[in-house]
């Protein structure tokens, strides 16, 4: 029940995604439902579960929920709408709220776990106002952070839900331009979630996204 609670905040707060804070990116080509974008560095706070992919998205975004709404050593708590940068404290202080941000991100690691499950990767991008140095450190040990590097990508933008057939339609379809203009990929596909689970199909912002050279 907390779980559901907690999952239920960040969805009604985060319910206006195309207020929040996005990746910096510069759209180079648009090609139909295909861009080219040139994406500046940011900071990911990022978390690796196994097992089926929305079971495993979910179970990754309780982990990173917990830390943005004070599963972390901080000085203050603060508003979600307006994060200020302060430095990590000991753990005894209070946790400190981090604004959130849109979209969340999810990878495949590898194709097996120990469990013979799929292993993916699901990030949050941290607010610019932060560095390295100044996010509070998360309780949980298997947050992990990191800066990306500048990249340059190749996405498709879709609506509907993220059923099985809408991503692999959709995937198909990126990938089916790549190979037409003979892109070179860098890594994995990545798919992006805009929106709350309460949001209509066609009002929802979904993403697949390939780095390429």
């Amino acid at each position: 029940m907390k779980n559901l609670v907690l999952l239920l905040t960040v969805f009604l707060l985060a319910s206006h995604s195309m207020a929040l804070e996005q990746p910096k990116h510069r759209v180079l080509e648009t090609i139909g439902k295909i861009e080219l974008r040139d994406y500046e560095p940011s900071i990911l706070a990022e978390v690796e579960v196994e097992g089926e992919r929305s079971a495993a998205v979910n179970q990754a975004f309780r982990i990173l929920a917990g830390y943005i709404f004070g599963g972390n050593q901080g000085q203050n708590k603060i508003a979600m709408t307006a994060p200020v940068t302060q430095a990590p404290e000991p753990a005894s202080r209070p946790g400190e709220k981090i604004a959130m941000t849109a979209p969340v991100t999810q990878e495949t690691v590898s194709a097996t776990g120990s469990a013979g499950n799929p292993r993916w990767r699901v990030a949050f991008m941290m607010p610019s106002k932060f560095t390295l140095e100044t996010l509070p450190k998360a309780n949980d040990e298997r947050i992990k952070f990191r800066v990306s590097e500048p990249v340059k990508r190749a996405a498709i933008v879709f609506d509907g839900f993220s059923t099985e057939s809408n991503l692999s339609t959709h995937r198909e379809q990126l990938e089916a331009f790549v190979a037409q203009r003979g892109l070179k990929i860098k890594g994995e596909y990545s798919m992006a979630f805009y929106n709350d689970p309460f949001t209509l199909p066609w009002n929802r912002r979904n993403e697949w996204w390939v780095a390429i050279e």
